[in-house]
């Protein structure tokens, strides 16, 4: 299997430049990309293929107006190329949305590396056309190991580098045992093999305390907008960039928090070395327009959480299953197999009318989730 080590870096001012100016040039060809593709679909024309838009970039490069773009990785445009058009074929074939172009301001600051050009040699990174830049942690990417599909990202405070390494499969001895996981608000995980529930994280102090101060600094940075508006446009002092400065790390020393505890859920949850688990399968998208709901799901990160544990599961050949997400693992009796017809979610324990059971209901999810068969 494949897994994707993710190590920060620590480049220095120049390289950060650097870093920058090769994620603004893929976000152009991208942009680009997209452009071409609309103009031909409006015009009646078929998609365009990818080694196409790319000949004609190359085209481009000559030009006096687009020579710029020769101070940068040529596969960082080639690749920005694919990933539209792969992005556009997705949406024509319905199995995405149509695909948005990238916002200086809103889009995340990214860019690909060429899988022979990389290298990774006494805790640094070389990146094309960039240099050797300093990584954080020294031995957490191999050096001369098979990479595939480099990409250097940039989070709001740092910039980081992945890349996919095939690993071997972990020997190791299933118990034979199948479990269920139920997940949602009140709590995170509830397992079927395990008594205590995982507690959600975002109700503890310290999470609690994060949000506050995070409020405040909004609040802050609202302030000093409206403070600083002249007519119909707003001033950014420089109190108010160190300001957004802070909240931007808040907003990452949180995620840090919350991912870091799906980690030891999902590890945990892997190392009773079942034979299979099953999840039920979520329509978060749907579940986010619930306007109640929605910053409590947001929060709980359901998608990142399922596929923490499929991946762990897979390292250690425990067989990972979805149920359908017509299953009613809620509505039915773990006891008898009576199916309710309605439930509603104020209820917390469920109850069965034909034989009596009374158990909580993420457990009784939990439990059917267990015994549930692929028709």
């Amino acid at each position: 299997m494949i897994t994707a080590p993710k190590v920060r870096l620590e480049p220095n001012n120049k390289q950060t430049s650097k870093l920058f100016q090769s994620a603004g040039t893929a976000r152009w060809a991208y942009n680009w990309t997209l452009a071409k593709q609309e103009e031909s679909h409006k015009s009646g024309g078929k998609f365009i293929n990818d080694r196409d838009l790319r000949k004609e970039l190359t085209i481009l490069k000559q030009t006096k107006e687009f020579e710029w773009l020769n101070k940068y990785s040529n596969n960082i445009t080639k690749q920005a190329v694919k990933d539209a058009c792969d992005a556009y074929y997705r949406f024509f074939k319905g199995l995405s949305e149509k695909p948005k172009f990238k916002s200086r301001k809103k889009s995340q600051p990214r860019f690909y590396q060429d899988t022979h050009k990389i290298k990774f040699k006494d805790g640094k990174a070389r990146l094309e056309k960039i240099g050797w830049v300093r990584l954080s942690e020294k031995d957490r990417i191999p050096e001369n190991a098979k990479y595939t599909n480099p990409r250097v990202t940039f989070n709001g405070v740092h910039w980081y580098v992945s890349v996919g390494i095939e690993i071997q499969s972990e020997s190791v001895e299933l118990t034979g045992e199948s479990i269920g996981i139920d997940v949602g608000i009140k709590d995170l995980a509830v397992c079927s093999n395990i008594e205590k529930p995982y507690k959600n994280i975002n109700k503890t102090k310290k999470i609690k305390r994060l949000e506050k101060k995070l409020s405040r600094f909004q609040r802050k940075v609202s302030n000093k907008y409206e403070n600083n508006k002249k007519g119909e446009s707003y001033v950014k002092t420089g109190n108010i960039i160190k300001l957004e400065k802070d909240i931007r790390k808040l907003h990452k020393r949180l995620d840090n928090i919350r991912t870091d505890y799906r980690h030891k859920v999902t590890t945990e949850i892997a190392k009773t070395k079942p034979s299979r688990i099953v999840m039920e399968s979520l329509h978060v998208s749907r579940m986010m327009k619930n306007k109640h709901l929605s910053k409590a799901i947001q929060q709980q990160g359901f998608y990142e959480f399922s596929r923490f544990i499929q991946y762990k599961a897979e390292r250690q050949g425990t067989e990972f299953i979805e149920a359908d997400k017509w299953y009613p693992s809620s509505k039915t009796c773990s006891v008898c197999g009576h199916v309710k017809t309605k439930l509603s979610l104020s209820e917390r324990e469920f109850k069965c009318e034909y034989c009596g059971a009374v158990i909580d209901r993420d457990k009784n999810a939990s439990i059917n989730l267990s015994r549930y068969r692929v028709s």
